[in-house]
Formats: structure tokens, sequence, C-alpha cells
């Protein structure tokens, strides 16, 4: 049979696996202690008839036990579970210990009061955004720092093997048929697409800055017409004079008429080529002219 004051004379002066001293009093660590302090009224093991309210994830619930319970361990305690509502808790609470003796019932209400300010509390905190401190433990930033530097050489490696693979590639060393990854084979042609278009913008900036003389078309017109003009009329008195002379005169003045025309056309393409857009200079030519009277050639520089 179960004896309440000498269970609390054994707990309270020999020994009790619950008990916390400390300079402001002793405490009860117990879960199921309605006050959290070590006394003879809180102390649930040395009283026989008791009750506490206990939080299980933001529920509240009402343990209640009695002696009748006492010889079977695992039914010792009777568990109600409270409404959310304050009133209506303080309404069961009422329902199931009305007989009860109203010290106990008043510290009951006293916990329930408690835990339900403190369950509003944390539900505030809850909504409210705080900085939270986070520790940087060395030994992770030197792992991942060493990572990366083994990272860093992998990647300039891999960077080294892959130029000398496409130098192979496009010296022919591995033949005209072989496998080669998708990705990088358009990865390469990008590359080819951009210098192209860099190369083509270079060239249009350099035709951009060559300058064109004026009037120079209108020169190398009049020049051309003099030419055929001192052709004509070497033609015009040789026929007349000799009653046409040898082919071999006719062909020599074709064939100054097209060295006229090659050094011409070459100062144009030296021109366009940026040795310098300098205004070209007319080409001295020599042209034999013979008199009708006499027989003799007489040679004019024209300019």
């Amino acid at each position: 049979m179960q004896h309440d004051e000498v269970i609390w004379q054994v707990i309270r002066h020999n020994h009790c696996s619950f008990m916390a001293k400390i300079n402001t009093g002793n405490f009860c660590r117990n879960p199921y202690n309605v006050t959290g302090i070590c006394n003879r009224s809180s102390c649930p093991l040395a009283n026989s008839r008791y009750a506490t309210i206990r939080d299980h994830d933001g529920v509240f619930y009402l343990y209640m036990k009695t002696i009748e319970r006492a010889h079977k361990p695992n039914e010792l305690w009777e568990r109600v579970k409270l409404p959310r509502n304050y009133e209506k808790a303080l309404e069961t609470i009422d329902k199931h210990l009305m007989y009860w003796p109203k010290l106990l019932i008043h510290k009951i209400k006293q916990r329930l009061t408690k835990m339900t300010q403190m369950r509003i509390r944390m539900r505030k905190l809850a909504l409210k955004t705080r900085e939270k401190i986070m520790t940087m433990p060395r030994k992770e930033t030197k792992r991942e720092a060493r990572r990366e530097e083994k990272a860093e050489k992998a990647a300039v490696l891999d960077k080294s093997i892959e130029k000398e693979l496409l130098e192979r590639l496009n010296k022919g060393a591995y033949g005209d048929i072989y496998n080669y990854p998708v990705k990088e084979y358009n990865k390469v042609l990008d590359m080819e697409g951009l210098e192209a278009a860099t190369e083509d913008e270079a060239e249009e900036e350099e035709e951009t800055e060559i300058q064109f003389v004026e009037g120079y078309d209108e020169l190398e017109e009049e020049e051309d017409m003099e030419d055929f003009g001192g052709l004509a009329i070497n033609e015009f008195h040789s026929h007349e004079d000799d009653g046409g002379e040898d082919e071999e005169e006719e062909m020599v003045e074709v064939n100054r008429k097209r060295e006229r025309k090659e050094s011409a056309l070459a100062l144009k393409k030296l021109e366009k080529g940026g040795l310098g857009v300098k205004q070209k200079k007319k080409a001295r030519v020599l042209v034999e002219v013979e008199d009708e009277d006499t027989t003799e050639r007489r040679a004019e520089v024209r300019s």
C-alpha cells in the first residue's frame, strides 16, 4: 500500500534524482511537476492524487493521476486534450477537477495561463525576421580554398590540352575520319565565325580610311585620249609619207600603249593597297613625231 508521507520523507531527506539544489532554492526536474518547485504539495511522486498540464507540439493536455491506478504504471496517468480557446480550456479543467483540492486546481490554472502566454510570444517571435549569427569553421574554409585552387589548375590544364588537340586537328594529324564531340565542334565553329567577322570589320575600317583624290579619273581619261590622238596622228603621217610602213612600227606603238595602261593600273593598286594616299603625278610619255616635210623623227615629252 502506498504511503505518501513516507515517500516524501525518503525523497526529501535521502535522495531524489529529480531534485536540483541551487543558491535560490530547490527545484524539481520532473516533467509532471505543476510548479517546478521541490515541496510537499507540488511533488508528483509523494502525492497519490495529482494533476498537471503538459505541452505536446503546441497542444495542451490535462494529466490526472489517482490512487486506484497506482498498481498499473502504464495506465497511471489519464490524459485529456484541452481546447485552444483559453476560456473553454478553463471550463474543461473545472469539469474534470470538480472535487479536487482547490489549491491544486489554482496551480493548474496558473500553469495553463503561463503556457498560453508563452505560446503567444513564440508565435510573435516566429513572425519577426531576426538576424541569425552563423559560425564560419576554419577547417571547412581551408578545405574549400584548396578545392578551388585544384579546380583552377585543372581548368588551365584542360584548356591547354584542348588547344593542343585543336592544333593537331588543324594540321591533319588525325586523318580524315575521326570522332569529335559535337559541343566542342560547334564551339570551334563559333570562334572561327567571330574571327572572320572581326577580320571583315578591320577590312571595312581600312577601306574607309582610304581617301580618293577628286578629278583623278578625269585626268586619266585625258591622258588616254591624248595617247589615242598621238597614235592616230602617227599612223596618219606614216601612211601619207611612206605609203604604209612595216607592221613592226604598229606593233611598237601597240606595245607602248599597253605599257602605259599597265603602269596606270599598277599605280592604282598601290594607292588602294594602303601605301599612302597621295595625289598621283602625271606620267611623262615620250612620243615620237614625224614632220611632214622631213623624214627626221622628233621626240617630245608630254606630261
